[in-house]
């Protein structure tokens, strides 16, 4: 096995754990929004890190999901429908550490199913390869 899909079969497995993570965390009384927020942009940071690693692109070391979307298109890949989860972004790093205010709460059903999508999508991509 080549050193770019073990990158790839790693990053996906810390996805794997972080959206695992977020199925656990349905109840907004028990797990903040910045919580679930930032374990969803996790989960999609590293599918698509792994994505890139798949195809033997090196990935930007950064949290942005818009830098990693355009990417894998300029690798040709079909991301057309993955751009509302740069939404996830600020989850990363500011909302980390500041309070999400004013902002209506994360439809985290529709998140899970998501971020579900993806990371079913890039297992599929990487047993391929």
């Amino acid at each position: 096995m080549n050193a770019a899909l073990d990158d790839a079969e790693r990053l996906l497995r810390r996805a794997c754990a972080d959206l695992k993570a977020l199925r656990h965390m349905g109840d907004p009384d028990s797990f903040d929004d910045n919580i679930y927020g930032f374990h969803a942009q996790q989960a999609v940071e590293k599918s698509l890190k792994a994505w890139l690693a798949c195809l033997g692109y090196d990935y930007p070391l950064r949290h942005d999901l818009g830098e990693l979307l355009a990417a894998l298109a300029a690798a040709g890949q079909d991301i057309a429908t993955l751009w509302p989860l740069t939404d996830l972004t600020p989850f990363a790093v500011q909302l980390r550490y500041d309070e999400f205010e004013n902002c209506p709460p994360l439809d985290r059903s529709s998140i899970e199913a998501d971020v579900g999508a993806l990371v079913a999508r890039v297992e599929g991509f990487v047993e391929k390869t």
